[in-house]
């Protein structure tokens, strides 16, 4: 490995002290160097043609003097060997991001090319000189509110089960707002769908407000199909997205530096969360999520290495009050999936086969559908055509009146009737054809096949008004098994309108002075 080069205060002060007459021991003492470094360098300036036509050490320039001590030292003397080294490098920077590629590798498949090519510790300098000079480091310049960048660690967090003292791993979620600092984690089972969406609805909760972007990797859980510029993400995303009023956006495939904040901050996590607990053991999840929260917590109200701010004081100072606000509830995870509406202008559900009806005028399109625990939203395009609310103890066909053509309501209406909604309706009529309706219903053994006649008895009122089918069942009143077709014919013959033979109230006998009262019986 190349020795370190000395300072331009050492180097001129080893001119000074050699114009000054001291030795080469003396030098070495003085500076705290070794001879042999002492030597070295007043060597480069005895030999160099430059010093050689100067005036004199002392009259040396600084520029002249760096040329002078610094060639040659960190760098290899260029030719055709240092040539074929670069064009080797080329190639292998682009080599070392591939599964399984290691320095190693690509130096031994170097010698092999080269016989006499650098041996390893110089094949790493300057490897590693050359990805410092051909790979410059941007800075980014964050605002406020703008970024949320999130990311899973790739070290997990244990905890024992205490019933069967199984060691359970989780994975951690980390997040980071980038011009704060302010971070976030959580330990979850897994990175499936369910567990994303707590993470999510953890995180913002913590944060109490929401930025106008996430920023993630391409986990499959959020990004269905990686893209430079068009990344598709999973339906989970677009309903975060739309609950929240935010966007999610996915860095470049195989390109971490694109959230380079959230990198840096797995490493502050892995110190200040991962190192304190190491020795702790936590008997389920709660417990372990509670000792990170504390450590969390710690973290962010920890000062910046020489200020006197924590990332929570610049939090609170200039980004709190400019993200957006939280909805009411937090998002509950739902699933989506496109159907066709089948013949009985109903979707099925995939997880339990229950039907949920849309409107008849859908049958044979395609829908997608969303759902979850509580609710079934049906979507044509963009307008919702359905919405069910779902319960432990719901049919297998859930039905709504609304969805249905007309003559499937009357069917439907026909079968749910009853002895009192049928009464019920022939007393909004009148008082006789209630009468009439309940001797209709009960005039058989079984009411049940009465209903039918019943119904279309009451049902006269829309063709002949309530007026006429009251009379008309009045003057079927004394008539003990009155029928429909009784009725009707009453109705159609205008014998409604007829007076009744006996239309008046009971005749009194007249009074009479032989006529005792019930007074004379006290």
């Amino acid at each position: 490995m190349a020795q370190k080069p000395i300072t331009m205060t050492q180097a001129k002060q080893i001119q000074q002290l050699t114009a000054d007459g001291i030795s080469i021991s003396e030098i070495a003492r003085r500076t705290g160097m070794s001879r042999n470094t002492v030597k070295k360098y007043l060597r480069k300036v005895e030999c160099h043609s430059e010093a050689e036509a100067a005036d004199g050490p002392g009259q040396m320039s600084d520029k002249a003097l760096a040329a002078i001590i610094y060639n040659d030292d960190v760098a290899p003397v260029r030719g055709e060997r240092f040539d074929k080294l670069v064009k080797h490098f080329e190639q292998a920077k682009k080599a070392l991001h591939g599964t399984g590629v290691t320095k190693q590798l690509l130096w031994v498949e170097y010698m092999g090319e080269n016989d006499d090519g650098y041996k390893y510790s110089q094949y790493c300098y300057l490897f590693k000189k050359y990805l410092k000079d051909t790979d410059p480091a941007f800075h980014w310049e964050y605002n406020p509110g703008e970024f949320t960048q999130v990311d899973f660690a790739g070290k997990k967090l244990p905890y024992v089960q205490k019933e069967t003292g199984d060691i359970i791993h989780c994975e951690v979620f980390v997040a980071i707002l980038p011009y704060s600092g302010l971070a976030f984690c959580i330990a979850v089972p897994s990175q499936r769908i369910p567990d994303f969406a707590r993470c999510i609805n953890e995180m913002v909760k913590y944060i109490g407000g929401l930025t106008k972007t996430i920023l993630c990797d391409n986990l499959r859980t959020a990004v269905t199909r990686s893209d430079r510029y068009e990344p598709l993400f999973t339906d989970m995303c677009y309903q975060l997205s739309e609950h929240y009023t935010t966007t999610f956006s996915a860095t470049r495939p195989a390109k971490p530096t694109d959230k380079a904040m959230v990198e840096k901050a797995v490493n502050i996590i892995y110190t200040h969360v991962y190192a304190p607990l190491r020795k702790e053991v936590s008997t389920s999840l709660e417990m372990l999520n509670r000792r990170v929260r504390e450590q969390l917590d710690l973290l962010n109200l920890k000062p910046y290495k020489g200020s006197s701010e924590s990332r929570r004081d610049i939090f609170m100072r200039w980004e709190q009050s400019v993200l957006k606000p939280l909805p009411e509830q937090p998002y509950h995870v739902k699933k989506s999936k496109q159907v066709t509406v089948q013949r009985n202008y109903a979707i099925q559900l995939p997880d339990n086969g229950h039907y949920y009806t849309v409107p008849y005028e859908h049958v044979g399109r395609k829908v997608h559908v969303s759902y979850d625990e509580k609710t079934v939203e049906v979507y044509y395009g963009l307008d919702r055509i359905a919405f069910h609310v779902r319960s432990s103890t719901e049919g297998k066909f859930n039905r709504i009146k609304e969805h249905m053509p007309p003559q499937h309501k009357a069917m439907v209406e026909m079968a749910g009737w009853t002895v009192d909604e049928l009464l019920c309706r022939a007393g909004w009529v009148g008082e006789y054809t209630r009468q009439s309706a309940s001797r209709i219903i009960h005039g058989s053994i079984y009411p049940e096949q009465n209903y039918k006649a019943c119904n279309a008895m009451i049902l006269l009122q829309n063709k002949y008004s309530k007026q006429r089918l009251e009379a008309a069942c009045k003057r079927a009143a004394n008539i003990p098994r009155p029928t429909l077709r009784m009725i009707r014919n009453i109705l159609e013959s205008g014998l409604d309108k007829q007076p009744l033979l006996f239309d008046t109230e009971d005749l009194r006998l007249p009074g009479h002075n032989n006529i005792r009262g019930k007074q004379n019986y006290s």
